[in-house]
């Protein structure tokens, strides 16, 4: 049910063109947490794009999420997001 980091990379690329990205599977650091029970998965993005300069961290961090919603909740349970310019 969850996505691989590929998964994740691919999608991240399309939205983000020349970023520099890395995506780590935390899941297995949260079982047995009522969050991963579903199968859905927690990660950390580390991503580097030009495109966040003069954007605070919040406005970075929504536009992460906003590329990968439509795989929140059911596959991404949790994001831990590390986002510069």
């Amino acid at each position: 049910m969850r996505p691989e980091p590929a998964e994740i990379l691919a999608r991240l690329a399309e939205r983000f063109p020349d970023a520099q990205t890395e995506v780590i599977d935390d899941s297995h650091l949260h079982a047995g947490h009522a969050g991963a029970s579903g199968g859905a998965g927690h990660y950390t993005v580390r991503i580097t794009w030009s495109g966040f300069a003069g954007k605070p961290p919040i406005a970075r961090h929504r536009l992460v999420y906003d590329a990968l919603q439509d795989w929140m909740p059911e596959r991404i349970h949790a994001l831990s997001i590390q986002a510069v310019a």
